[in-house]
């Protein structure tokens, strides 16, 4: 039976695979548009605009995601079975105690953000304070911690950076392609048929590798969290509620839902996503993520 440790081995392997992945999509993209212009100066343009405004989203991310989201700073005095629970686990793992906030909201849930240890941020919902015990509330926080630790979103921002990179250039060269720009205009039709293929699928592509780099990330931070509390069944039994739970969030958006614990959209209609295979989630099924923590010998 696989340990602990070779589900974190795994993992990171796994991800740093897609990472390259997403790299080798971003040069084929821009080799394409730069041959095809001949010119490397939109390139340069289009890398420039994309890398200030994804490092400037980097840097202000947990205010951000704090705002869309609804959360409030939680007090010891409001909240102190959570504010003790994330204490004791950041001395645990030898972490900065993180800001701690709560979001009003009866849906289950929990999420983590910012840019690195010394300026995290864990936050759960009311409704996941309400119905989990003290076990269980230790799993869903070591989680989140374990993506602080892990460090997480640096990883979801270099994908959001490259993913962004990709349809942005795609973008560029379905224009240039429309309006007939660019030096190579002799080519064969083969070209443009290639080219437009590439632009259609490269977006997909990314954002497919994206959603992926996600889910490898929930099950990287399941591990940490059961090394964390020694105790795995507390996260399983968590989201077993977490994942019984059918309704979504009442504030929900597409650009912070990979930062749950689980997807804030709820579990009750399958979406497109899962009909087809799951290929557009940003969360491994419950299922399969309780199956690996009640397998791990800790």
């Amino acid at each position: 039976m696989a340990t602990l440790y070779t589900h974190q081995g795994e993992n990171i392997r796994k991800t740093w695979l897609l990472m390259g992945t997403f790299l080798v999509l971003v040069v084929a993209v821009g080799y394409g548009i730069s041959w095809y212009m001949q010119t490397p100066m939109f390139l340069y343009v289009a890398i420039t605009f994309a890398l200030l405004m994804n490092v400037g989203s980097y840097w202000f991310s947990d205010k951000i995601v704090l705002r869309m989201t609804g959360a409030r700073e939680a007090t010891r005095t409001e909240f102190p079975d959570l504010w003790n629970v994330v204490e004791n686990l950041s001395i645990t793992a030898g972490l900065p105690m993180p800001k701690v906030f709560v979001v009003n909201d009866p849906a289950p849930n929990a999420f983590a953000t910012g840019r690195d240890p010394e300026h995290a941020v864990v936050a759960a919902t009311t409704g996941l304070l309400s119905i989990l015990d003290r076990s269980e509330l230790e799993g869903v926080m070591a989680h989140e911690l374990s993506h602080v630790g892990n460090r997480d979103m640096l990883v979801m921002t270099v994908a959001v950076v490259l993913a962004g990179f990709i349809a942005m250039l795609s973008d560029f060269l379905m224009r240039t392609l429309m309006w007939g720009g660019g030096g190579n205009r002799d080519r064969s039709p083969i070209f443009l048929v290639v080219g437009i293929a590439g632009i259609i699928l490269a977006p997909i592509a990314a954002q497919l590798i994206q959603l992926a780099i996600s889910r490898k990330r929930e099950y990287l931070a399941d591990a940490s969290a059961a090394l964390l509390t020694r105790y795995p069944e507390g996260l399983a039994s968590a989201l077993e509620k977490i994942s019984s739970y059918s309704q979504p969030m009442r504030h929900t958006s597409h650009a912070t839902a990979h930062l749950f614990i689980s997807d804030p959209y709820g579990g009750g209609k399958k979406s497109v996503g899962q009909k087809i295979g799951g290929l557009f989630q940003t969360h491994p099924p419950a299922n399969e993520r309780i199956k690996i923590l009640r397998g791990m010998d800790v």
